[in-house]
């Protein structure tokens, strides 16, 4: 048996017909860029997560730099102010402090959870301003805990869930509401994929929302009259228009990749391995299934020969990155293990439960 790790092409089909009815209308309107399909995915995406602002940016990486930058356009940050953010995480979160001319602090995460939890109380200093919590694989931070110890502090509380489109916590409450703003990415294989790059930012702050507005068109709300010094980092209309669709069908294929998960949960015996937990506060999405094993590389070569596709995510923590050498010699074991020891095991809305039982099961042959 062939079991790919992702097939974007299989995923994306049951929506292509009314892609390609869109496209038409798209090109016959003539207006491609923050027009009428911008607004209404802006709209509905906003009422999904449930707040008041959701604005579509160009990719993830700046939906987290817009909105650190609209925090200093309000003189809530300030150049060097430091952010809180996990050691554990994909570069980009990291990219987006640093970018905004803020300091990124690394803190350890669960080692549960693998994301932030009420540990970061004891790394929060006079210069702590922020702190972005990243949802990684899925899984949201401890959301309850982060909340009251950024209200006891007066720091601001970002979510980064590039990983978690429609991932909540018990009481219902969606990744994007649960801090003060939140950057998203729809790179094409996360569970809310577009054709392309692409991301958003959701906030219930109007004032930040009407400063991102402008950040992301030149600093410019009026054609010609620039208020900041903005960027350039525009949803197109093409990609909004396929999102507006991907959303509809958001929820059923999240709850199948819950499924799905729940099969890897008990078919998967191999002690040699650990597998995810769910957290009690939350539910997983599983944009990832990450099991750890001391045997990582053995581990994936083992299933390549069984025709498993598996990927790593990731190899190298941020502060082991060239980029970051002024980071070098510092250690972060948790978070070192988590990328030394994890492989992405197949997880989607087109993988069957047979094929999900084969992978199980070609772990537990792993000796």
């Amino acid at each position: 048996m062939e079991i790919k790790f992702l097939d974007l092409a299989k995923i994306n089909a049951p929506y292509k017909v009314q892609m390609m009815q869109q496209t038409e209308a798209f090109i016959d309107n003539g207006w491609y860029i923050l027009g009428d399909q911008v607004k209404a995915f802006e709209h509905e995406f906003a009422q999904y997560i449930g707040v008041k602002n959701a604005l579509g940016v160009a990719n993830g990486l700046d939906a987290l730099r817009m909105i650190f930058e609209g925090y200093k356009a309000l003189g809530k940050l300030q150049d060097g102010d430091e952010v809180l953010v996990p050691s554990n995480t994909y570069i980009a979160s990291t990219l987006a402090i640093s970018q905004s001319n803020l300091t990124p602090v690394p803190v350890e995460p669960n080692s549960a959870t693998y994301n932030l939890d009420a540990g970061i109380e004891k790394a929060i200093t006079s210069k702590t301003k922020a702190v972005l919590a990243v949802h990684l694989y899925g899984q949201l931070a401890d959301m309850q805990a982060l909340q009251t110890i950024c209200k006891k502090h007066h720091l601001i509380l970002v979510e980064d869930a590039a990983q978690a489109q429609g991932a909540s916590l018990k009481n219902g409450l969606k990744s994007g509401s649960l801090g003060d703003a939140t950057g998203f990415s729809f790179y094409p294989g996360k569970n809310l994929g577009a054709l392309g790059d692409a991301g958003a930012i959701t906030t219930d702050d109007d004032k930040l929302a009407e400063v991102i507005s402008a950040l992301r068109n030149y600093g410019s709300h009026i054609k010609y009259q620039n208020i900041y010094k903005g960027f350039n980092s525009r949803l197109d209309e093409i990609q909004a228009a396929w999102l507006r669709l991907r959303l509809k069908g958001l929820d059923a294929e999240n709850n199948h990749r819950r499924k799905l998960a729940l099969v890897y949960n008990e078919g998967i015996t191999n002690t040699a391995v650990t597998k995810p937990i769910e957290a009690a506060y939350g539910n997983h999405i599983y944009h990832i299934y990450p099991v750890l094993c001391k045997r990582r590389d053995e581990l994936q070569k083992h299933l390549a020969t069984k025709g498993v596709q598996t990927l790593i995510h990731y190899p190298i923590p941020p502060h082991k990155q060239i980029a970051y050498k002024e980071w070098q010699n510092l250690s972060f074991p948790i978070a070192e293990e988590i990328h030394k020891t994890e492989l992405s095991l197949p997880i989607s809305p087109v993988h069957t439960e047979e094929e999900i039982k084969y992978v199980a099961e070609m772990v537990n042959q792993f000796s």
